[in-house]
């Protein structure tokens, strides 16, 4: 029997089959006596087929055979790892959003994908700072033509692409610090919010741990700030209670009262009253 090298990073893209799925293909190969298809391969490495190759090792009686495609860079692998499941029809909404995520990130980041060729030996340092960075950084000609030919292949906008790589940073942050968390979000069991997704792939290290605990504990999360036009309006708010005396009558402070004490442009104010 051939031994084939796993790579969890490979096989961390493919989204597991249940245990009744993988049932049914442990009998229909023991039925057909053989794999049909060929396994994919990248030298000695497995690529593609980890469920059947894993059914032909407890049946060494299984005959099969390996297809080597010339793959040039890991990138390249896993970009056609997820092209390739993406073409299931059985996803789920965070499964297909995690793969396009990882499809756009690889893809802009191998060798000639982003045009500057600067992620082909980066450091797990630089890279976790320049993720840091990824709503800031605007994207290249390149990761533009990129995005949109993602986009088109798989019928959503540009726009989805981009929030999706994020989400998936978001979702290997949380499998690194909580390990098993990310097959949990993928198969929809545990779920989660998009936002939440984001501010966790921005987020420096020392910040992460306090966000994590939010998303698990969102009774734990701080009151949100209105704003408006830029402006703080929760502040505001609380800005007209201390107007009113303990023992006055309740009085209602317009938005342009608080703004003339606090210095905001009237303008910015008239703006506040008509939201």
């Amino acid at each position: 029997m051939i031994n084939l090298k796993i790579d969890p990073e490979f096989q961390s893209q493919i989204p597991p089959l249940t245990d009744d799925e993988f049932k049914q293909l442990e009998e229909n190969i023991l039925k057909e006596g053989k794999l049909i298809s060929p396994l994919i391969v990248w030298g000695n490495t497995l690529v593609d087929g980890h469920n059947r190759y894993e059914i032909v090792q407890e049946h060494p009686e299984i005959s099969f055979s390996t297809m080597p495609l010339p793959f040039e860079s890991r990138e390249e692998v896993l970009a056609w790892i997820c092209k390739n499941q993406l073409g299931r029809r059985n996803l789920t909404p965070e499964q297909k959003k995690f793969l396009i995520g990882k499809q756009y990130s690889v893809e802009h980041r191998k060798p000639g994908g982003n045009g500057n060729n600067q992620y082909t030996a980066t450091t797990q340092e630089a890279v976790q700072e320049e993720l840091c960075q990824i709503d800031t950084i605007p994207p290249t000609s390149a990761e533009a033509s990129i995005r949109k030919q993602i986009a088109e292949r798989n019928n959503v906008s540009e726009s989805y692409v981009a929030r999706s790589e994020k989400f998936m940073r978001g979702v290997e942050i949380m499998e690194q610090m909580m390990p098993g968390t990310k097959e949990k979000i993928l198969s929809g069991q545990f779920k989660v919010r998009d936002a939440d997704m984001h501010r966790l792939a921005r987020a420096d290290f020392p910040n992460r741990k306090q966000i994590v605990h939010e998303i698990l504990h969102p009774e734990d999360r701080p009151a949100p700030q209105k704003r408006i036009y830029g402006i703080n309006y929760s502040a505001l708010e609380a800005a007209a209670g201390e107007y009113r005396p303990a023992d006055a009558k309740p009085q209602k402070h317009s938005p342009e009262d608080i703004a003339g004490e606090m210095h905001i442009p009237q303008m910015q104010a008239k703006k506040l009253n008509r939201a």
